[in-house]
């Protein structure tokens, strides 16, 4: 019985061509091969996609980190501004001035001139804030707000002129102190409150074809203080 089994299988064995034989064999190992193969550009792939991702999720990020920068420095900016203003509007509410004509206990006349002039008070006893500049005789408003000022000028008993100084708001004139007798020394003062916006402008002239006088008592003055912001 054995033997008949045996001999079977061998003619069988004859019987299968020898390329069909030779073409099973190279099958399975080229198959692994084209798997191999295939599963290696997957994974190639899928490594590019994922250093893509990687990739524009890093450059989301560090988008997102600069705008958080940009944001956090305007803010600092805008916080450092308001600080400042804050301190500036501190300072500029101390403001207040008061100063005489002439300067080193001086006796002169100011005037007469054919047009009204600007007289410059040299003589300054109070500046806080500096708003008054004592070279050219201009107050320049520092903040927004309502301020009062007086004014006075004088002459002595010399007839010949009339004293007259008036308050000029930018180029426009407020109120006239004016004073014109036959006899006597002569002073006229005169106070306002005005609201003035930053870098307005204040300042005395005296009037046409009259005069100021000044001594060691300080008759002809000029003062101002910020009563309030607005």
């Amino acid at each position: 019985m054995k033997i008949s089994v045996s001999f079977t299988l061998l003619l069988l064995l004859g019987s299968v061509p020898a390329s069909e034989g030779v073409e099973c064999q190279r099958a399975f190992p080229e198959d692994i091969y084209a798997a191999l193969r295939e599963t290696t550009a997957s994974l190639v792939q899928l490594k590019a996609d994922v250093t893509l991702q990687t990739t524009e999720q890093a450059a989301q990020l560090k988008t997102e980190v600069d705008k958080l920068k940009q944001q956090q420095q305007e803010q600092a900016t805008q916080l450092k501004t308001e600080v400042d203003k804050l301190k500036q509007q501190q300072l500029v509410r101390q403001v207040a001035f008061s100063a005489s004509l002439l300067a080193g206990g001086q006796v002169a006349y100011v005037g007469p001139f054919s047009a009204h002039t600007t007289l410059i008070f040299k003589n300054v006893v109070t500046n806080i804030g500096n708003a008054y500049n004592p070279t050219t005789g201009v107050f320049t408003a520092p903040v927004r707000g309502a301020y009062h000022f007086e004014w006075t000028v004088s002459t002595p008993a010399d007839n010949s002129h009339a004293s007259g100084a008036v308050l000029v708001k930018n180029s426009e004139n407020v109120f006239l102190a004016y004073e014109d007798q036959a006899t006597g020394s002569m002073t006229s003062s005169k106070a306002v409150a005005l609201f003035l916006d930053v870098g307005d402008v204040v300042f005395v002239r005296v009037w046409a074809n009259t005069r100021a006088y000044d001594d060691p008592g300080h008759h002809t003055t000029f003062s101002g203080h910020l009563l309030f912001t607005m």
